[in-house]
């Protein structure tokens, strides 16, 4: 598939990538309408089998969520990009502070943080201002914040309150503005085709959550850690590493490595990506809920924005930075 891959023409693996990803996912969709609608003699095995599949119809509207989004960018150029990741970084904060409690004393930073630090740091990306990009939220954001909150007058749990703000934008927006900012690299001999790593690190990071999913209810292994997660084992989390970097491999062609090198930063963007999903776990076990979004207010349906994008918030700059160290740009 290397060879076939980089032999094509941009336009070319545009098809390729097309027929191969919303045709599986078609095929994925078919399939589980097809098990959804047949009738089990035992209720219980209805019940587990119902449940199982609420589960990979999640999976699969992220999917279908993540491959549209990137097409999206793709067709309408980097600037619509850049307004698409712009707005999955505000609902996705909208849900982390909604399901957090905040104070009255918090609303300057809420201000702040949605209609100042948010258009900044996506615009440090548009004008490729990297070295700002990379330390405008982590040094002056999050200096900046609890000098707002301490103006507003209010002591009560001030700590906890600005970790949670900082936490919050630190995962929706600086981790999400990394994926936009891949457009924006110069790779030496990989002209017009920087979508492409866009796709790269999306489908490798989603393979390797979906593996880990779908492998981790199967194999009923001992959870590392129940009391966060009853599907987080040794055993699927390494079949999840393994089939995502194989993934990576095989899309070598649309990269600018050869198949060894994307298996490398195949595997360091779903380390990343993986054990980042399983903090966001302790995270929302901290806050006593399932997922980041409301019962019947989620911008997705079942289950949060937050929860689809998670592992991609903590993939994305470990990748970004990786591929920035690799190729001295």
């Amino acid at each position: 598939m290397y060879f076939y891959l980089k032999n094509l023409a941009p336009t070319q693996q545009i098809g390729a990538l097309f027929i191969l990803v919303f045709g599986l996912l078609l095929l994925v969709s078919v399939t589980a309408f097809a098990f959804s609608i047949k009738e089990f003699p035992n209720e219980a095995e209805a019940e587990q089998r119902r449940a199982n599949l609420g589960s990979i119809n999640g999976i699969i509207r992220t999917s279908w969520l993540m491959v549209v989004v990137f097409w999206l960018g793709w067709m309408m150029g980097n600037r619509v990009a850049l307004i698409l990741f712009a707005m999955v970084s505000f609902f996705a904060l909208r849900e982390f502070l909604t399901l957090s409690p905040t104070r009255r004393g918090d609303h300057r930073s809420l201000v702040l943080a949605f209609f100042v630090v948010l258009p900044l740091q996506y615009q440090l990306v548009w004008a490729e201002h990297f070295d700002m990009f990379a330390v405008f939220i982590p040094v002056f954001v999050f200096l900046a914040l609890p000098v707002v909150s301490a103006l507003a007058n209010d002591p009560l749990r001030f700590l906890e309150r600005n970790a949670k703000l900082q936490w919050g934008i630190m995962v929706c927006i600086y981790g999400m503005s990394h994926v936009p900012a891949l457009l924006m690299l110069h790779f030496p001999g990989y002209d017009h085709r920087n979508a492409f790593m866009v796709f790269f690190l999306v489908m490798v990071v989603q393979v390797c959550m979906v593996t880990q999913h779908l492998s981790g209810r199967w194999l009923q292994k001992k959870p590392v850690a129940p009391a966060i997660s009853a599907s987080f084992n040794w055993t699927s989390w390494w079949l999840g590493m393994v089939t995502a970097s194989v993934f990576g491999a095989a899309l070598a062609g649309i990269t600018p490595w050869v198949p060894g090198t994307a298996f490398a930063f195949s595997f360091i963007a779903c380390l990343a990506g993986s054990l980042g999903h399983f903090v966001m776990k302790a995270l929302k076990r901290d806050r006593g809920i399932p997922s980041w979004g409301a019962q019947g207010r989620a911008v997705t349906g079942a289950g949060g924005l937050l929860d689809r994008v998670d592992a991609l918030c903590f993939a994305a700059p470990v990748f970004f930075h990786s591929a920035r160290w690799y190729f001295n740009l």
